[in-house]
């Protein structure tokens, strides 16, 4: 697995790469490339700005989004189970529902599939935000566990052609969550206490996965 965690890589050569994952007859296969990556990484900047790029490349329509974030459960669900304290954790995502979802995509290729998102506002997932149409030849997903070798995740992983893993310090992750809490409402005190009690933990699970990606990528935004 190259690991070039030292170096920023270019949104031009990362978008040829994904380009070359697709092969070369429009009647074959659709192909899936995976970002993994602990929260706060820069999964989907990254995720949105590769569907941006591929399209420039290959033609409007070619390439689309699916995020695992539009799998969490609900704060109704969260709350019957106890665990609305830990949202973001790794049980707290419908796995099935995503792993189900990208069996779709892979096989449902002459027909719209729709997916969730995370709305960031509303603190709750949404239906049917994004779209893989027919004429899709690649599909970049982003999640934090998209690596994991458990139930449900290594479902969801034997789908993906290739896996990137997104590096990011933790010291650049835990600044950008902080941010990212206080944006959503909460004090600086609690945004910081949710980074440490929640995220961290998170990130240190996910680094655990690493070795299954096909190459670590460190992008400067």
């Amino acid at each position: 697995m190259p690991d070039v965690s030292g170096a920023l890589e270019t949104l031009d050569a990362l978008a040829d790469e994904a380009v070359r994952l697709i092969p070369a007859a429009p009647e074959a296969d659709r192909v899936v490339l995976g970002l993994a990556g602990p929260p706060g990484a820069g999964k989907s900047t990254l995720a949105g700005r590769l569907v941006r790029a591929i399209e420039q490349r290959v033609g409007s329509g070619t390439a689309a989004y699916v995020p695992l974030d539009g799998f969490h459960l609900s704060n109704v669900q969260l709350k019957r189970i106890g665990r609305l304290h830990r949202k973001g954790a790794v049980d707290t995502f419908d796995v099935w529902g995503y792993a189900t979802t990208l069996a779709r995509v892979v096989r449902e290729v002459d027909r719209d599939v729709y997916v969730p998102d995370y709305d960031r506002t509303l603190h709750e997932p949404v239906a049917a935000r994004h779209v893989v149409r027919p004429g899709t030849r690649i599909v970049v997903t982003e999640g934090n566990y998209l690596a994991l070798d458990a139930p449900g995740w290594a479902d969801a992983y034997c789908l993906m052609t290739e896996v990137w893993y997104v590096h990011a310090s933790d010291r650049v992750r835990d600044e950008r969550l902080t941010r990212r809490q206080r944006r959503g409402g909460r004090s600086p005190g609690e945004a910081m206490a949710w980074v440490a009690g929640s995220d961290r933990p998170n990130g240190e699970l996910v680094k655990r996965s690493k070795s299954r990606c096909a190459r670590v990528v460190t992008v400067g935004w």
